[in-house]
C-alpha cells in the first residue's frame, strides 16, 4: 500500500477530487494547511503598515492506496492540480506497512 500526500492550491481541489473519482479512487481526506517553498509570499498592506504573509495557504491531500492505483492517482494529481505556475504543490508518495478499519477489524488493502 501507498500513502499519497499532495499539497495543492486550495482552488484547485475540486478538479483534483473530480479527477481522481474518474479513475475509482473512492476516498481521501483534506486538510487547510499553510506553507511556503519557492513561492516565499508576499508583501501586503494593512492600516497603513507593511508586513509580510510567509505562509501562504494550500490545501493537502492525503490518499492511502493499493500499490496498483498509486502511480495513476499521482499522474491524476498533477494533471488536475497544474497551472504552470509557482506554488502549483507537491506529491509525496511513501509505503504503508498496515491499514485497520476500526469497525470490522479489516486489514490491509481490504481495510483501504
Amino acid at each position: 500500500m501507498k500513502k499519497i500526500e499532495a499539497i495543492i492550491k486550495p482552488f484547485k481541489l475540486e478538479e483534483v477530487k473530480d479527477a481522481l473519482q474518474e479513475i475509482g479512487i473512492k476516498g481521501m481526506t483534506t486538510t487547510e494547511v499553510k506553507g511556503f517553498g519557492r513561492q516565499k509570499g508576499h508583501t501586503e498592506i494593512y492600516r497603513g503598515s507593511e508586513y509580510t504573509v510567509d505562509f501562504l495557504p494550500k490545501t493537502k491531500i492525503e490518499l492511502v492506496l493499493g500499490d496498483d492505483q498509486a502511480e495513476a492517482a499521482v499522474q491524476v494529481i498533477v494533471r488536475a492540480a497544474k497551472t504552470g505556475k509557482i506554488g502549483d504543490g507537491k506529491v509525496f508518495v511513501s509505503s504503508v506497512e498496515e491499514a485497520v478499519r476500526i469497525r470490522t477489524e479489516e486489514r490491509g488493502e481490504q481495510a483501504v
